[in-house]
């Protein structure tokens, strides 16, 4: 069921382009997986969570290891829930795309992969899933890629989170290290990691992967410019799920990372930070995805804020807060793509009186700016209600209690502003954009309404949703949360910031013409250090590419031995001492008179003046290896060093017969340094063999090929068999080389052969 998705990726894109009734038929992949999900969170209330587990690489230690908890299910059911009237939304929204079918595909393959975010137990399958997400992401963001706009919004989102995904890598592999597991249940029930000396890295490398991922500081510039995306990919992505999965790292890794001042007291700068910006800047936005994008990255900093704080109360506020602000932002980004379907603008500054010619659509709009709005008997009033309550109780480092309320109540107001403009300005008035405009059609109404509709619902009746909060809650807490969720607490100091808030809303609101004439400051925009640093990067590229790949094939193998040569010295100089024994081997007279040959060869070659003399001084040196193999013991392999010798001592005079003669094209200099480097090579090569023929080690492969011959490959000769069987791949793909080079040459000759007069 969690790999479902990918399965379904050729029908639902053959489906998708076929239109009709069967173009709505993918929508039943998602649907049928919402109720999956919402019966599996009813069964980990009623039994506990549970671990399904499927091989992948038991070698590498590696499975499919899903783990169905109260938060990772409640996840799944909020991402599968939200697909599903997306894909219903999108069909429709794509109707005369000719790509339509691409887009399904795409959008499936993210689905799959969020839920394997959040489902997956072990930490290296999160992180490919993880990856996926990103990569997916940017194919929708760059979906109408003609658009440089959109080609270039896409590139900046891939790189952004990509850098936080290869941060999720190294911490998954250093806890991996520290505790001998990748699984996160394994993880989480060894303790906290606090005390360890790596805790440190780990927990900055995993707030940078949440951090890009959730667009905080400074990492959220990203996120308004992948409003460059179909409207379907913003409403899901970009408020439901992907902007998401940095939330859930964070309250996934909270029972391990958590608890320390270094982890909430990050969290809570990034956060404050990220709020008050997003807060501030939806309402000098004049388009309506922009303003709902800002208004998201604030949401987030609000989220990541509870869930830095980590206290029961601030964890069922982010989740309760979570669910919110996927039904109203959801809704918003919905609506804010019909009236751009319907009227040819999103612009909310000439948009109104739309709600005579888009009724259903305007309603659904009006319900979800009342959440946003937090507007009392609406989803958005409890989240806000807890949100307060949670940052009236908290203690958090370099935060007073009174500037933490603060930012929350402006930021709040700042939000249920934006929520009002995108919500009500395009539909209140008389004048309307366009005379032609109409509603938009049910499949793209349809998604507004059951959004809105959740949020007054679950609004009226919080508790309906208290099960499941206090399930996911008790995993990021270790307790189950006894918190009640109700819309009357009395009149209490949270209700007074409450009323406050919705009065601030309403003067933002009334007050927005003023605000979108306001500028925000250059300097307070992060995006010129992103381009800085990628400037920068193509400015250094500029300059080492030519050297590192000049094109002289010698140089490669320079770069490549020095290298080697670096690397091992330095391995073999900090590191232990190998054991030693002492082991003498007889010298026998024909043994040192091969050993001459061998070594007179090679030094013959390089002092050769004509490439005869040099290939024939080279299989000098091939004989006398083949001669070493015979007295050695190993016929087989003395014959094939005969065979092959011969043959290439043959082919390089048949082509050096027709080349000219060796020249002197190297300075001094350079034959001194080749020279140097080639007996530091020899050097150290020597060294490596004389340290592995006194370590005394004995070789596993010798036995285990002298008794799997036989029975495995019913052959008696161990060479050959080795040759033929357990590697006859590679053998397969020397022959091929060999084979592609004699044609080459050929091809040369003949080339070469008609060209002359």
């Amino acid at each position: 069921m969690v790999l479902s998705p990918f399965a379904a990726l050729p029908a639902a894109g053959w489906l998708a382009s076929r239109g009709g009734r069967l173009g709505r038929l993918p929508a039943l992949i998602p649907a049928a997986l919402t109720v999956y999900f919402a019966y599996t969170l009813w069964l980990v209330g009623a039994g506990g969570p549970f671990t399904v587990t499927g091989a992948w690489a038991p070698a590498l230690d590696l499975s499919l290891s899903f783990r169905f908890d109260g938060l990772s299910t409640l996840f799944a059911t909020l991402i599968a829930g939200a697909g599903t009237l997306i894909t219903i939304y999108a069909r429709e929204y794509l109707d005369a795309h000719p790509h339509v079918g691409r887009f399904h595909v795409v959008l499936f393959a993210f689905m799959g992969s969020m839920l394997g975010v959040v489902l997956s137990d072990n930490l290296i399958v999160l992180f490919v899933f993880w990856e996926l997400t990103g990569f997916t992401s940017y194919l929708l963001i760059g979906f109408e890629h003609e658009r440089p706009e959109a080609r270039r919004a896409a590139t900046q989102a891939l790189i952004v989170t990509g850098g936080g995904g290869l941060a999720l890598l190294a911490a998954a592999l250093l806890l991996a290290d520290v505790r001998g597991t990748a699984l996160l249940s394994e993880l989480v029930s060894g303790g906290p990691l606090t005390g360890h000396p790596l805790y440190g890295g780990i927990a900055a490398l995993v707030l940078l992967a949440a951090f890009t991922k959730s667009a905080q500081f400074p990492f959220h510039f990203w996120l308004p410019n992948a409003m460059e995306a179909p409207t379907p990919v913003s409403a899901y992505l970009h408020s439901a799920t992907m902007v998401k999965a940095g939330i859930y790292l964070v309250a996934r890794t909270t029972p391990l990372l958590g608890g320390t001042d270094m982890w909430t007291g990050t969290i809570a700068a990034a956060a404050a930070i990220t709020l008050t910006i997003g807060a501030l800047r939806a309402l000098s936005e004049t388009d309506l995805k922009r303003v709902l994008a800002y208004s998201t990255i604030s949401a987030l900093g609000i989220l990541m804020l509870l869930f830095g704080i980590g206290t029961p109360t601030a964890v069922t506020a982010g989740l309760i807060y979570l669910l919110a602000h996927a039904c109203y932002k959801g809704a918003l980004f919905l609506v804010a793509g019909a009236v751009d379907h319907e009227t040819g603008t999103r612009n909310v500054a000439v948009l109104g009186g739309l709600r005579r010619t888009m009724p259903l659509t305007a309603l659904g709009a009006a319900l979800a700016a009342g959440s946003m709005a937090g507007l009392p008997l609406f989803l958005g009033f409890v989240a806000k209600e807890q949100l307060y309550e949670s940052v009236m109780l908290a203690r958090v480092p370099g935060f007073g209690t009174a500037v933490l309320v603060s930012l929350a109540v402006a930021a709040s107001m700042c939000l249920g502003g934006a929520g009002l403009i995108a919500g009500l300005v395009p539909f209140r008035g008389d004048a309307a954009p366009s005379p032609a405009a109409h509603d938009a059609p049910p499949a793209m109404w349809i998604g507004p309404l059951v959004l809105g509709a959740m949020g007054v619902v679950l609004g009226v009746m919080p508790a309906l949703a208290a099960g499941p909060i206090a399930l996911a809650s008790e995993v990021v807490t270790g307790t189950r949360s006894a918190i009640p969720l109700t819309v009357w607490h009395g009149f209490t100091p949270t209700l007074g910031l409450s009323a406050l808030t919705v009065l601030g809303s309403v003067a933002l609101f009334a007050g927005r013409a003023r605000l979108w004439r306001l500028q925000w400051p250059a300097s307070l925009r992060v995006e010129p250090l992103y381009s800085f640093t990628l400037a920068g990067l193509d400015g250094l590229s500029r300059r080492v590419a030519p050297a590192m790949q000049s094109g002289s094939l010698r140089s490669y193998v320079l770069i490549v031995i020095v290298t080697a040569i670096a690397l091992v010295t330095f391995a073999l100089a900090t590191g232990p001492a190998l054991p030693m024994q002492r082991r003498e081997t007889p010298i026998e007279l024909h043994d040192a008179a091969l050993a001459v040959l061998i070594v007179g060869g090679a030094l013959s070659a390089v002092l050769a003046r004509s490439s005869i003399a040099a290939a024939l001084s080279l299989g000098s040196v091939g004989y006398g290896v083949a001669v070493l193999y015979a007295l050695l013991g190993a016929p087989d392999l003395a014959m094939t060093q005969f065979a092959v010798e011969t043959l290439t001592v043959v082919i390089f005079v048949l082509v050096f017969y027709r080349l000219r003669g060796f020249a002197d094209l190297s300075p001094r200099w350079v034959k001194t340094r080749d020279a140097l480097v080639a007996a530091a090579a020899g050097v150290l090569v020597t060294t490596l063999v004389l340290y592995v023929g006194a370590s005394g080690t004995t070789s596993r492969l010798a036995d285990y090929y002298a008794a799997a011959a036989p029975r495995l490959a019913h052959g008696l000769n161990v060479v050959n068999v080795i040759l033929v069987d357990f590697r006859g791949f590679d053998t397969l793909g020397e022959i091929t080389v060999l084979v592609t080079v004699a044609i080459g040459v050929r091809a040369l000759l003949l080339i070469g052969g008609e060209r002359r007069p």
